[in-house]
């Protein structure tokens, strides 16, 4: 199978290039989670309305066969790196499993040394604490979320460079509203804005305005397996859908404002399959699977400086060729310290390449399935051919009748299997890093860490859960955690309890230390979220969880496990724990 390295683009912010000036492009890759490919107007969804994002297809170039991955985590790694996301260490979605290894260059990085301001606003999902954290992989700015997915979506508690703040108005929009001011703040030098939305992602929440339409609508296409359809869900992610087209609308008019729309690509697609048995043009399957539905985006790409309006690329493409496409397209020299497994798109963008790569295979895995795209087939995780050109359904086996095709597509999945998939790790003993000089707060959510005795998460859906079910002294939670500098330290520890447990005392450790604070004040609220779910979750609701300093304690370096304990707990059953953070006091040797 064909390995794509790449070595060196080229140099400066400016360059000549025939003797003019060749001013460095700015850079927006919006990313909506969960939506899938026939979420689209563009794409021949008769319901929904998008003419924001259809409109960047009419004025630049969409890629008909563009794939991502299954799931969020791993397309992100791969947007991020250019590379198989189990190259960089990405196994799972949730419980530390989803940190992109530190060996890994990003995007970002490579553009920030080329002089670009960078950005990030949404869901990250590749790594919380510092140095996996947004601010430590190359982006200026972060305001959204680590997690891998929010329960709640008005008025969410969100962070900014990691410091926790409150979310203003729906998430959608706000995360909006810091691109749109973001971009005003470097309209004068080329900036490079990562937009990863988390809609139509569940719980399926959406601003009354945007619900209104769907609520009495009648549906004229149904999902390839019409059975399985939820109509509600596919109405609710419709109407999300809408959402986004909305702000995609006014960000593109922000760049017309600022008159950077000529200089500026802007990229749209989706991180996975629709979550749910919604139309879907006919594919099967949907997100978490590698057939043709799930990992199949949306990709439309504008740049009016230099792409020809209405362009229809029909190769097989992947989110891994992003990263050599837009450093290409921008002129930016990198050297690759490890082979990519993309390859820079710039030559059928700019009307130099116009045959498809009949050579190109596409893997896609998840969860023990691997399935290969070729130009014009697929090999389905069960071992079955499909010819993709006319069953997009997959419903005949062609393996027998185009058996060259068969064994050449078995021959790089199983090649695919011991040069790559070898790469990832059995098992993910990495530990969660504390007190890095990246960011002066490490934040602990419980969806991370592990509870003992009787506690248990809140759902089985670790991303936005807390621990709750605290029955006696006898039962902790804990992190495996590292620090690689000692130092001072606050701790703080969110909960919800009634008037009951106060003064119950709470405590942390880590190696020998020990710092111990007291409930004073009671937390008795309610689990929240149902009030605007138009569809039963099946993540956690969520609850206002307050912080309680329990003071600083002094760390020493070193791996171990960080616990949070009690030993006068006063009532069982009515101590919920969100998330403990570390503030280093101490200004830590930056390496």
């Amino acid at each position: 199978m064909k390995n794509f390295i790449l070595c060196v683009f080229l140099i400066s912010t400016i360059f000549q290039a025939n003797g003019q000036k060749f001013e460095k492009p700015n850079i927006i890759i919006i990313v909506s989670d969960d939506q899938g490919w026939g979420d689209l107007g563009y794409n021949g969804n008769l319901t929904v309305a998008t003419p924001s994002i259809d409109k960047i297809a009419k004025n630049g170039v969409s890629f008909q066969h563009f794939y991502v991955s299954p799931v969020c985590s791993p397309t992100r790694a791969e947007l991020l790196t250019g590379r198989y996301h189990v190259r960089g260490g990405i196994s799972g979605t949730a419980t530390g499993r989803v940190r992109l290894d530190l060996d890994e260059t990003t995007i970002a990085q490579i553009f920030k040394k080329a002089g670009y301001s960078t950005a990030a606003y949404g869901k990250w999902h590749n790594g919380g604490q510092a140095p996996y954290h947004p601010n430590s992989r190359g982006f200026d700015d972060f305001y959204g979320f680590c997690s891998g997915h929010w329960g709640n979506y008005f008025n969410p508690i969100l962070e900014h460079n990691g410091e926790i703040t409150k979310g203003k108005g729906f998430i959608t929009d706000d995360l909006t509203n810091h691109a749109i001011e973001f971009m005003g703040q470097h309209a004068k030098s080329p900036f490079f804005l990562y937009l990863p939305l988390n809609t139509p992602h569940s719980p399926m929440q959406v601003p009354e305005e945007n619900w209104t339409k769907y609520k009495n609508i009648e549906l004229s296409q149904k999902g390839t397996i019409a059975s399985k359809e939820n109509i509600l869900h596919t109405k609710a992610a419709l109407a999300m859908t809408e959402n986004i087209d909305w702000n995609v609308g006014r960000l593109m008019k922000r760049l017309d404002q600022l008159k950077l729309t000529k200089n500026t690509i802007v990229l749209y697609f989706s991180d996975n399959g629709p979550n749910g048995h919604r139309w879907n043009g006919g594919m099967k399957g949907i997100k978490g699977t590698t057939d043709e539905g799930g990992v199949r985006s949306p990709l439309l790409m504008q740049w009016p400086a230099k792409f020809k309006g209405g362009t229809q690329i029909k190769s097989i493409t992947s989110v891994m060729d992003l990263l050599p496409t837009l450093a290409d397209l921008a002129e930016i020299p990198f050297t690759s310290q490890k082979p990519l497994d993309g390859t820079s798109l710039k030559p059928i963008l700019m009307g130099n390449q116009t045959s498809e790569d009949s050579d190109r295979f596409i893997v896609s895995y998840w969860n023990k399935q691997i399935s290969v795209r070729s130009q014009n087939f697929r090999l389905s995780a069960d071992g079955a051919l499909y010819n993709l050109v006319d069953d997009y359904a997959q419903t005949t086996n062609v393996a027998t009748t185009f058996s060259a095709d068969y064994q050449k597509l078995l021959q790089v999945k199983n090649t695919w299997e011991s040069d790559v998939l070898t790469e990832l790790p059995k098992e993910d003993n990495r530990p969660l890093i504390i007190g890095h000089p990246g960011l002066p707060i490490t934040q602990l959510p419980v969806s991370e860490g592990f509870g003992h005795g009787n506690i248990k998460r809140s759902n089985q859906h670790p991303n936005d859960s807390h621990m709750t079910n605290w029955l006696s002294k006898e039962d902790f939670i804990s992190w495996e955690v590292a620090l690689e500098q000692e130092g001072d330290f606050e701790i703080s520890l969110y909960y919800a309890c009634s008037k009951e447990n106060v003064g119950t005392a709470l405590s942390m450790s880590f190696g020998d230390s020990v710092v111990t604070g007291k409930i004073t004040k009671e937390n008795n609220v309610p689990l929240f979220g149902m009030e605007y779910d138009l569809v039963p979750r099946e993540e956690s609701y969520m609850k206002d969880f307050r912080p309680l300093n329990l003071g600083s304690v002094h760390l020493k370096a070193g791996s171990g496990t960080l616990k949070v304990f009690s030993n006068s707990l006063l009532k069982a059953s009515d101590l919920d724990v969100k998330l403990v953070t570390l503030r280093r006091l101490n200004s830590p040797k930056m390496n």
